[in-house]
């Protein structure tokens, strides 16, 4: 491990430093061989009842692997699940890997999983610019979205799948047929196939998909969105709207299909206390439903660090950059609160770790009732997004986009912070840092190939665009 470079993060709080190095560690644990002296391995969590890969956990792991330089290869679970397709383009969201066959829930006859592989694939091509990987895998993603529509495509439009195909548990959701959530990830990844096929200069393809965005768009808009409260629903087999407000709804964002006023009515219900605007950020479950738990119990209120990431990255798409900061630095918070107790008897205790999940109102993990296992010590395969992705994205507010040899840095304020060691394909990003001298507050730059650097600094309405050389450079924050 000590061996391995990743990339190195500064920021003034030096407990968030802390607890990003911490995840990196904690990874190296569940990158594991199937058997004991095999040399492919695969990023899992281990069970009691065996070796698992979920379609959920590999896809959503993608979106930090990529800043581990490359130590931990984020496509690896995913061929994994491509090698599996069936003739019909079947991939099925749980496979045993001890016996290489899939795992099928009674409430999930299909094996249906979370339909977003495409949007794992333009992760990787931002961070690896390999345009032969995507060539290779839309025939097996456009086969797998050709499944979709052939096993749950209703006539009105929209898709039909059990709840846990999203990986939602107990919950008010049980009367749900179509879900917001899983038709809000079917648009996305009709909008995420239209952009690869736009990489590819494949225009049939694109066009394709850019019609079934907009239609399933458009449905969503017209059967799920409901006016007078302002919000997205799911329904039921009749097509009655079930009006239980769920975290889930906000993949709306993530697929761009809410409208300006539509997205400041979702805003309202994640600042109001009696909907999802908890003390940590952000319930699973609103606190005004009859279901909620102030403990979590599983999906009636606990907070998933995936659907915080979900929502803040929606809010960032809508150009909410400095809210979706905020909510990510509250949440981080509440992670480090119990990661790293405040003092010596907490330190003691069994919640001094890693959670799948947290408390809504209190920092800790959260509880499910019957279920000693919930929630999952030392989770890492979801927590990377907060610890790590929303780290470097939202809490440092670096973009990086190899293919078209960008860094935008988005800053709110001066403060001391940047990254250092990251590496993209043949380039290492040395250092990309604010500095205090005494000169004043300086960016300095350390990178081996010409980029094309972006810094809006908020708080000072400063935007700049320039390109920066190979080699080092330093710039005076005042004089840009």
């Amino acid at each position: 491990m000590n061996k391995r470079i990743f990339p190195q993060i500064h920021f003034y709080d030096k407990d968030f430093i802390d607890i990003y190095e911490r995840t990196w560690k904690h990874i190296e644990n569940y990158w594991l061989p199937i058997e004991e002296g095999m040399d492919q391995k695969f990023f899992y969590y281990p069970e009691e009842t065996g070796k698992f890969l979920d379609q959920y956990a590999s896809i959503f792991s993608t979106f930090f692997l990529v800043y581990s330089n490359r130590n931990y290869i984020a496509e690896t679970n995913l061929d994994y699940f491509y090698r599996k397709q069936e003739i019909t383009g079947a991939i099925r969201s749980r496979y045993n890997l001890e016996t290489d066959t899939a795992v099928i829930a009674k409430d999930n006859p299909n094996g249906v999983g979370i339909p977003v592989f495409a949007w794992a694939e333009l992760c990787v091509y931002n961070m690896t610019a390999n345009k032969r990987r995507l060539k290779e895998v839309l025939p097996i993603l456009e086969n797998y979205m050709q499944w979709l529509n052939d096993t749950c495509l209703d006539e009105n439009g929209l898709y039909h799948v059990p709840v846990s195909a999203m990986n939602f548990g107990n919950g008010a959701r049980k009367d749900s047929f179509f879900s917001v959530d899983f038709n809000a990830c079917v648009a996305l990844n009709t909008l995420c196939l239209a952009e690869i096929a736009d990489i590819l200069n494949e225009k049939e393809i694109e066009f394709k998909y850019k019609k079934m965005y907009f239609g399933i768009k458009t449905r969503i808009n017209e059967k799920m969105w409901d006016e007078e409260t302002g919000f997205y629903y799911d329904l039921d087999k009749n097509e009655s709207m079930l009006l239980i407000k769920s975290l889930s709804s906000y993949w709306t964002l993530m697929a761009e299909i809410p409208n300006k006023p539509k997205v400041e009515k979702l805003l309202t219900h994640l600042a109001d206390p009696k909907v999802f605007g908890t003390e940590h950020p952000f319930p699973c479950l609103a606190v005004s439903d009859a279901s909620f738990s102030d403990k979590g119990n599983g999906y009636c209120g606990s907070v998933f660090p995936e659907l915080n990431y979900i929502v803040i990255k929606g809010l960032q798409k809508y150009g909410y950059f400095e809210l979706a900061r905020e909510y990510a630095m509250r949440h981080i918070y509440f992670v480090l609160e119990t990661i790293s107790p405040s003092d010596e008897a907490k330190a003691e205790s069994e919640s001094a770790a890693f959670w799948e999940a947290y408390n809504p109102c209190s920092e800790g993990p959260a509880t499910w009732q019957r279920h000693s296992w919930f929630p999952r010590k030392d989770y890492v395969l979801t927590i990377g997004l907060t610890t790590i992705s929303l780290m470097i994205e939202n809490v440092l507010g670096l973009e990086i986009n190899l293919p078209r040899k960008t860094i935008d840095w988005t800053i709110t304020s001066i403060e001391e912070m940047g990254i250092q060691n990251i590496s993209l394909k043949k380039n290492m990003i040395r250092k990309i840092l604010t500095e205090k001298t005494n000169r004043g507050w300086e960016i300095k730059i350390e990178n081996e190939k010409l980029y094309y650097f972006a810094l809006k600094i908020l708080d000072q309405s400063k935007d700049k665009r320039l390109p920066i050389p190979s080699g080092t450079c330093s710039m005076l924050i005042e004089k840009l």
